[in-house]
Protein backbone atom coordinates (compact mmCIF):
# COMPACT_ATOMS: atom_id res chain seq x y z
CA UNK A 1 0.00 0.00 0.00
CA UNK A 2 2.75 2.46 0.57
CA UNK A 3 6.17 2.88 0.05
CA UNK A 4 8.48 3.41 3.16
CA UNK A 5 11.87 4.81 0.78
CA UNK A 6 10.72 8.12 -0.78
CA UNK A 7 13.26 9.04 -2.91
CA UNK A 8 13.46 12.12 -5.69
CA UNK A 9 15.61 11.35 -9.28
CA UNK A 10 15.70 11.13 -12.75
CA UNK A 11 15.35 7.02 -13.79
CA UNK A 12 12.66 5.81 -16.10
CA UNK A 13 9.84 4.19 -14.91
CA UNK A 14 9.08 1.31 -17.28
CA UNK A 15 6.71 2.16 -20.16
CA UNK A 16 6.59 6.25 -19.52
CA UNK A 17 6.59 8.34 -22.16
CA UNK A 18 9.32 10.80 -22.65
CA UNK A 19 9.03 14.28 -22.43
CA UNK A 20 10.03 17.00 -25.37
CA UNK A 21 13.63 16.81 -25.94
CA UNK A 22 15.53 19.46 -24.35
CA UNK A 23 18.54 20.61 -22.54
CA UNK A 24 16.43 21.53 -19.68
CA UNK A 25 13.32 20.78 -18.88
CA UNK A 26 11.02 24.01 -19.27
CA UNK A 27 8.12 24.22 -16.80
CA UNK A 28 5.41 27.00 -16.63
CA UNK A 29 4.47 27.98 -12.91
CA UNK A 30 1.16 28.69 -13.20
CA UNK A 31 -0.34 31.29 -10.04
CA UNK A 32 -2.87 33.68 -8.61
CA UNK A 33 -6.00 33.09 -10.55
CA UNK A 34 -9.90 34.13 -10.16
CA UNK A 35 -10.69 32.31 -7.48
CA UNK A 36 -10.76 33.92 -3.29
CA UNK A 37 -7.61 32.24 -2.86
CA UNK A 38 -6.12 34.01 -5.18
CA UNK A 39 -3.72 35.55 -2.63
CA UNK A 40 -2.66 32.18 -1.24
CA UNK A 41 -1.56 30.71 -4.44
CA UNK A 42 0.50 33.59 -5.24
CA UNK A 43 2.34 32.89 -1.73
CA UNK A 44 2.54 29.22 -2.62
CA UNK A 45 4.30 30.18 -5.98
CA UNK A 46 7.14 32.25 -3.96
CA UNK A 47 7.71 29.15 -2.31
CA UNK A 48 8.25 27.01 -5.25
CA UNK A 49 10.29 29.52 -7.32
CA UNK A 50 12.60 29.85 -4.45
CA UNK A 51 13.09 26.82 -4.05
CA UNK A 52 12.87 24.81 -7.69
CA UNK A 53 16.08 23.88 -9.23
CA UNK A 54 16.94 26.46 -12.43
CA UNK A 55 20.03 24.02 -12.95
CA UNK A 56 17.65 21.57 -14.05
CA UNK A 57 14.47 23.29 -15.15
CA UNK A 58 13.96 26.49 -17.39
CA UNK A 59 11.47 27.80 -14.75
CA UNK A 60 8.83 30.60 -16.85
CA UNK A 61 6.20 32.04 -14.09
CA UNK A 62 3.04 32.49 -15.12
CA UNK A 63 0.86 34.81 -13.21
CA UNK A 64 -3.27 35.12 -13.36
CA UNK A 65 -5.19 38.21 -12.75
CA UNK A 66 -8.33 38.06 -11.15
CA UNK A 67 -10.05 39.24 -14.35
CA UNK A 68 -8.84 35.76 -15.82
CA UNK A 69 -5.74 37.17 -17.93
CA UNK A 70 -2.29 35.42 -17.88
CA UNK A 71 0.23 37.66 -17.68
CA UNK A 72 4.28 37.37 -17.44
CA UNK A 73 4.90 38.91 -13.77
CA UNK A 74 7.40 40.31 -11.79
CA UNK A 75 10.40 38.11 -10.73
CA UNK A 76 10.49 39.51 -8.01
CA UNK A 77 9.24 37.10 -5.61
CA UNK A 78 9.38 38.95 -1.78
CA UNK A 79 6.73 41.34 -3.32
CA UNK A 80 4.35 37.85 -2.66
CA UNK A 81 4.60 37.45 0.80
CA UNK A 82 1.11 37.02 2.82
CA UNK A 83 0.16 39.12 6.15
CA UNK A 84 -3.16 40.70 7.57
CA UNK A 85 -2.66 44.02 5.99
CA UNK A 86 -1.32 43.25 2.48
CA UNK A 87 -2.53 40.49 0.43
CA UNK A 88 -0.31 39.99 -2.82
CA UNK A 89 -2.34 40.21 -6.15
CA UNK A 90 -1.36 39.24 -9.87
CA UNK A 91 -1.82 42.72 -11.46
CA UNK A 92 -3.46 43.40 -15.24
CA UNK A 93 -0.83 44.10 -17.59
CA UNK A 94 -0.79 45.03 -21.46
CA UNK A 95 0.73 41.67 -22.40
CA UNK A 96 -1.12 38.69 -22.59
CA UNK A 97 0.24 35.32 -22.43
CA UNK A 98 -1.50 32.61 -24.37
CA UNK A 99 -1.03 28.73 -24.78
CA UNK A 100 -1.19 27.87 -28.51
CA UNK A 101 -0.03 25.07 -31.08
CA UNK A 102 2.64 26.27 -33.33
CA UNK A 103 4.61 23.90 -35.57
CA UNK A 104 2.94 20.65 -34.00
CA UNK A 105 4.14 21.74 -30.36
CA UNK A 106 2.39 24.02 -27.72
CA UNK A 107 3.78 27.02 -26.86
CA UNK A 108 3.20 30.11 -24.85
CA UNK A 109 2.43 33.02 -26.56
CA UNK A 110 2.79 36.90 -25.91
CA UNK A 111 0.72 39.00 -27.57
CA UNK A 112 -0.03 43.00 -27.16
CA UNK A 113 -2.05 45.50 -29.30
CA UNK A 114 -0.54 46.75 -31.97
CA UNK A 115 2.55 44.46 -31.55
CA UNK A 116 3.80 41.18 -33.20
CA UNK A 117 2.85 38.23 -31.34
CA UNK A 118 5.97 37.29 -29.17
CA UNK A 119 7.02 33.21 -29.04
CA UNK A 120 8.39 32.30 -25.49
CA UNK A 121 8.84 28.32 -26.60
CA UNK A 122 7.00 25.36 -26.11
CA UNK A 123 6.28 24.20 -22.48
CA UNK A 124 7.07 20.78 -21.18
CA UNK A 125 5.18 20.80 -18.00
CA UNK A 126 2.53 23.31 -16.25
CA UNK A 127 2.73 23.06 -12.54
CA UNK A 128 -0.56 24.97 -11.94
CA UNK A 129 -0.38 26.14 -8.25
CA UNK A 130 -3.57 27.30 -8.03
CA UNK A 131 -6.15 27.11 -5.41
CA UNK A 132 -10.03 26.96 -5.18
CA UNK A 133 -12.41 27.55 -8.40
CA UNK A 134 -11.01 27.99 -12.02
CA UNK A 135 -8.01 26.50 -10.88
CA UNK A 136 -8.40 23.40 -8.57
CA UNK A 137 -11.70 22.18 -9.95
CA UNK A 138 -10.56 20.81 -13.17
CA UNK A 139 -11.21 24.26 -15.06
CA UNK A 140 -7.17 24.82 -16.19
CA UNK A 141 -7.22 20.60 -16.30
CA UNK A 142 -9.29 20.61 -18.93
CA UNK A 143 -7.51 23.71 -20.65
CA UNK A 144 -4.18 21.54 -20.42
CA UNK A 145 -5.46 18.33 -21.38
CA UNK A 146 -7.28 19.99 -24.50
CA UNK A 147 -3.85 21.35 -25.39
CA UNK A 148 -2.02 18.08 -25.44
CA UNK A 149 0.05 19.57 -22.33
CA UNK A 150 1.66 17.71 -19.40
CA UNK A 151 0.93 19.21 -15.87
CA UNK A 152 1.15 18.15 -11.92
CA UNK A 153 -1.43 17.04 -10.12
CA UNK A 154 -4.83 15.87 -10.11
CA UNK A 155 -6.84 15.28 -13.94
CA UNK A 156 -9.90 16.80 -14.29
CA UNK A 157 -12.55 14.48 -12.75
CA UNK A 158 -10.08 14.13 -9.55
CA UNK A 159 -9.88 17.83 -9.24
CA UNK A 160 -13.46 18.74 -9.72
CA UNK A 161 -14.69 15.52 -7.42
CA UNK A 162 -11.95 16.79 -4.51
CA UNK A 163 -13.35 20.26 -4.90
CA UNK A 164 -16.91 19.97 -4.34
CA UNK A 165 -17.05 18.65 -0.65
CA UNK A 166 -20.72 17.58 -1.25
CA UNK A 167 -19.49 15.11 -4.34
CA UNK A 168 -16.36 14.48 -2.50
CA UNK A 169 -18.15 12.68 0.20
CA UNK A 170 -20.88 10.98 -1.97
CA UNK A 171 -17.60 9.03 -3.64
CA UNK A 172 -15.99 8.30 0.00
CA UNK A 173 -19.13 7.03 1.07
CA UNK A 174 -19.53 4.65 -2.21
CA UNK A 175 -15.69 3.53 -1.63
CA UNK A 176 -16.67 2.47 2.19
CA UNK A 177 -14.86 5.48 3.74
CA UNK A 178 -16.54 6.93 6.92
CA UNK A 179 -17.60 10.38 6.60
CA UNK A 180 -19.17 12.58 9.25
CA UNK A 181 -23.02 13.44 8.83
CA UNK A 182 -23.65 16.60 7.13
CA UNK A 183 -26.33 18.01 4.54
CA UNK A 184 -25.62 19.46 1.02
CA UNK A 185 -27.69 23.07 0.53
CA UNK A 186 -28.28 24.36 -3.00
CA UNK A 187 -29.18 28.00 -3.98
CA UNK A 188 -32.27 26.68 -5.23
CA UNK A 189 -33.04 25.20 -1.83
CA UNK A 190 -31.85 28.01 0.63
CA UNK A 191 -33.86 30.54 -1.89
CA UNK A 192 -37.62 28.29 -2.03
CA UNK A 193 -37.34 27.18 1.40
CA UNK A 194 -35.03 28.28 4.03
CA UNK A 195 -37.06 27.05 6.72
CA UNK A 196 -36.61 23.19 5.45
CA UNK A 197 -32.77 23.83 5.32
CA UNK A 198 -32.75 25.04 9.22
CA UNK A 199 -34.51 21.78 9.85
CA UNK A 200 -32.22 19.79 8.20
CA UNK A 201 -29.43 21.36 9.92
CA UNK A 202 -31.12 21.19 13.15
CA UNK A 203 -31.74 17.07 13.07
CA UNK A 204 -27.67 17.52 12.94
CA UNK A 205 -27.13 18.89 16.20
CA UNK A 206 -25.26 21.85 16.87
CA UNK A 207 -22.37 22.99 16.65
CA UNK A 208 -22.40 22.75 12.57
CA UNK A 209 -19.61 24.20 10.34
CA UNK A 210 -20.46 26.38 6.97
CA UNK A 211 -18.50 25.74 4.47
CA UNK A 212 -18.95 26.60 0.97
CA UNK A 213 -19.41 23.59 -1.16
CA UNK A 214 -16.24 24.48 -3.47
CA UNK A 215 -13.81 26.81 -1.33
CA UNK A 216 -10.45 26.18 0.90
CA UNK A 217 -7.93 27.69 2.60
CA UNK A 218 -10.98 28.12 5.01
CA UNK A 219 -12.53 30.86 2.94
CA UNK A 220 -16.52 31.14 4.11
CA UNK A 221 -16.32 28.84 7.24
CA UNK A 222 -17.96 29.15 10.09
CA UNK A 223 -18.58 27.25 13.19
CA UNK A 224 -22.39 27.91 14.28
CA UNK A 225 -23.22 27.25 18.24
CA UNK A 226 -27.08 27.61 17.83
CA UNK A 227 -30.07 28.13 15.72
CA UNK A 228 -29.26 31.87 15.89
CA UNK A 229 -26.07 32.23 14.26
CA UNK A 230 -26.68 29.95 11.34
CA UNK A 231 -28.64 32.38 9.24
CA UNK A 232 -25.75 34.32 9.00
CA UNK A 233 -23.24 31.66 8.80
CA UNK A 234 -25.06 30.53 5.48
CA UNK A 235 -24.92 34.38 3.87
CA UNK A 236 -21.54 34.32 4.89
CA UNK A 237 -20.61 31.07 3.00
CA UNK A 238 -22.47 32.06 0.06
CA UNK A 239 -20.48 35.24 -0.39
CA UNK A 240 -17.67 32.29 -1.99
CA UNK A 241 -20.68 29.75 -3.52
CA UNK A 242 -24.31 29.62 -3.70
CA UNK A 243 -23.58 25.59 -2.63
CA UNK A 244 -22.94 24.83 0.59
CA UNK A 245 -22.34 21.81 2.79
CA UNK A 246 -23.07 22.26 6.44
CA UNK A 247 -21.25 19.02 8.52
CA UNK A 248 -21.99 18.08 12.16
CA UNK A 249 -18.91 19.29 14.54
CA UNK A 250 -16.89 16.15 15.27
CA UNK A 251 -15.15 15.47 18.42
CA UNK A 252 -11.66 14.74 17.66
CA UNK A 253 -8.16 15.32 17.02
CA UNK A 254 -7.09 16.69 13.38
CA UNK A 255 -4.73 14.29 11.66
CA UNK A 256 -3.49 14.82 7.93
CA UNK A 257 -1.94 12.59 5.87
CA UNK A 258 0.30 13.68 2.74
CA UNK A 259 -0.27 11.71 -0.66
CA UNK A 260 2.47 11.83 -3.32
CA UNK A 261 1.63 9.46 -6.62
CA UNK A 262 3.66 6.51 -7.00
CA UNK A 263 5.82 5.92 -10.06
CA UNK A 264 4.76 4.15 -12.38
CA UNK A 265 1.97 1.40 -11.86
CA UNK A 266 3.59 1.71 -8.06
CA UNK A 267 0.84 2.53 -4.96
CA UNK A 268 0.31 6.13 -3.72
CA UNK A 269 2.95 6.99 -1.15
CA UNK A 270 2.18 8.29 2.21
CA UNK A 271 4.00 10.65 4.66
CA UNK A 272 4.16 9.74 8.31
CA UNK A 273 0.26 11.43 9.35
CA UNK A 274 0.49 14.68 11.28
CA UNK A 275 -1.61 16.96 13.75
CA UNK A 276 -2.70 20.46 13.85
CA UNK A 277 -2.31 22.22 16.52
CA UNK A 278 -3.86 25.65 16.53
CA UNK A 279 -2.79 28.34 19.53
CA UNK A 280 -5.60 28.91 22.32
CA UNK A 281 -7.29 32.55 21.94
CA UNK A 282 -9.09 33.59 18.83
CA UNK A 283 -9.00 30.47 17.11
CA UNK A 284 -11.61 28.24 17.45
CA UNK A 285 -11.01 26.14 14.08
CA UNK A 286 -8.01 26.07 11.69
CA UNK A 287 -9.23 29.08 10.15
CA UNK A 288 -7.48 31.06 7.06
CA UNK A 289 -5.56 33.09 9.32
CA UNK A 290 -4.11 30.09 11.35
CA UNK A 291 -3.21 28.58 8.31
CA UNK A 292 -1.62 31.31 6.42
CA UNK A 293 -1.30 35.21 8.34
CA UNK A 294 -0.35 34.67 12.13
CA UNK A 295 3.13 33.11 13.04
CA UNK A 296 2.78 30.36 15.90
CA UNK A 297 -1.14 30.29 15.58
CA UNK A 298 -0.71 26.87 14.29
CA UNK A 299 2.24 24.01 14.35
CA UNK A 300 2.51 20.93 13.37
CA UNK A 301 3.87 17.83 14.72
CA UNK A 302 5.13 15.06 12.92
CA UNK A 303 4.35 12.37 13.55
CA UNK A 304 1.01 12.47 15.22
CA UNK A 305 1.34 11.16 19.00
CA UNK A 306 -1.37 8.36 18.11
CA UNK A 307 -1.06 4.84 18.52
CA UNK A 308 0.95 2.86 15.76
CA UNK A 309 -1.82 0.97 14.64
CA UNK A 310 -3.80 4.01 14.37
CA UNK A 311 -0.80 5.50 11.73
CA UNK A 312 -0.99 2.49 9.96
CA UNK A 313 -4.43 3.35 9.34
CA UNK A 314 -4.58 6.62 8.64
CA UNK A 315 -1.78 6.21 5.61
CA UNK A 316 -4.04 3.06 4.76
CA UNK A 317 -7.78 5.28 4.34
CA UNK A 318 -5.24 8.35 2.96
CA UNK A 319 -4.04 6.05 0.03
CA UNK A 320 -7.37 4.73 -0.18
CA UNK A 321 -9.06 8.19 -0.98
CA UNK A 322 -6.62 9.39 -3.36
CA UNK A 323 -7.18 6.46 -5.35
CA UNK A 324 -11.31 6.62 -4.56
CA UNK A 325 -11.30 9.89 -6.57
CA UNK A 326 -8.68 9.03 -8.63
CA UNK A 327 -6.19 11.96 -7.95
CA UNK A 328 -2.52 11.62 -9.85
CA UNK A 329 0.48 13.65 -8.17
CA UNK A 330 -0.02 15.39 -4.43
CA UNK A 331 -3.43 15.15 -2.42
CA UNK A 332 -3.47 15.82 1.32
CA UNK A 333 -5.97 14.15 2.84
CA UNK A 334 -8.02 14.83 6.42
CA UNK A 335 -8.92 13.02 8.91
CA UNK A 336 -10.86 13.47 12.80
CA UNK A 337 -9.58 10.97 15.08
CA UNK A 338 -12.04 10.46 17.71
CA UNK A 339 -11.86 9.44 21.47
CA UNK A 340 -13.11 6.05 20.95
CA UNK A 341 -10.06 5.41 18.23
CA UNK A 342 -12.36 6.15 14.96
CA UNK A 343 -10.74 7.43 11.83
CA UNK A 344 -13.40 10.11 9.97
CA UNK A 345 -12.18 10.96 6.82
CA UNK A 346 -12.97 15.01 6.12
CA UNK A 347 -11.60 15.47 2.87
CA UNK A 348 -9.26 15.60 0.38
CA UNK A 349 -7.51 18.44 -1.28
CA UNK A 350 -5.93 17.75 -4.61
CA UNK A 351 -3.53 20.95 -4.41
CA UNK A 352 -2.60 21.41 -0.97
CA UNK A 353 -1.49 24.59 0.53
CA UNK A 354 2.55 23.98 -1.14
CA UNK A 355 4.35 27.20 1.24
CA UNK A 356 7.65 25.43 2.56
CA UNK A 357 5.45 25.87 5.72
CA UNK A 358 2.45 24.35 4.60
CA UNK A 359 1.33 21.32 6.30
CA UNK A 360 2.27 19.21 3.05
CA UNK A 361 5.42 20.04 2.56
CA UNK A 362 6.11 19.94 6.02
CA UNK A 363 4.84 15.98 6.61
CA UNK A 364 6.94 14.90 3.51
CA UNK A 365 10.01 16.33 4.74
CA UNK A 366 9.47 14.64 8.60
CA UNK A 367 8.69 11.71 6.54
CA UNK A 368 12.28 12.24 4.37
CA UNK A 369 11.64 14.01 1.67
CA UNK A 370 12.56 17.74 2.00
CA UNK A 371 11.06 20.98 0.03
CA UNK A 372 13.04 21.43 -3.13
CA UNK A 373 13.39 17.59 -3.59
CA UNK A 374 9.52 17.16 -3.10
CA UNK A 375 9.06 19.63 -5.86
CA UNK A 376 11.48 17.65 -7.94
CA UNK A 377 9.36 14.56 -7.32
CA UNK A 378 6.27 16.32 -8.53
CA UNK A 379 8.13 17.82 -11.59
CA UNK A 380 9.21 13.95 -12.80
CA UNK A 381 5.71 12.46 -12.30
CA UNK A 382 4.18 15.28 -14.45
CA UNK A 383 6.85 14.77 -17.17
CA UNK A 384 6.40 10.86 -17.11
CA UNK A 385 2.48 11.10 -17.32
CA UNK A 386 0.96 10.23 -20.48
CA UNK A 387 -0.74 12.93 -22.23
CA UNK A 388 -4.73 11.88 -23.01
CA UNK A 389 -6.69 9.15 -21.71
CA UNK A 390 -4.74 7.14 -19.26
Amino acid sequence: MTNESISAGTAEPAGAESPAESTRPRVAILFGGRSSEHAVSCVTAAGVLGAIDNEKYDVIPIGIAKSGQWVIPSGDVSQWSLSASSLPEVGPSTKTVTLAEVGGSHQLIVTAPNAVPEELGAVDVVFPLLHGPWGEDGTIQGLLELSDTRYVGAGVLASAVGMDKHFMKVVFEAAGLAVGPYVAVTDREWVNDAEAVRKRVDRLGFPVFVKPARAGSSMGISKVDSMEGLDAAIEDARKHDLKLVIEAGIVGREIECAVLEGRGAEAPRTSMPGEIAVAPGEHEFYDFNAKYVEDGAAALSCPADIPEEAIARVRELAAAAFDAVGAEGLSRVDFFYTPEGELIINEINTMPGFTPKSMYPQMWAASGLAYPELIDELIYLALHRKTGLR
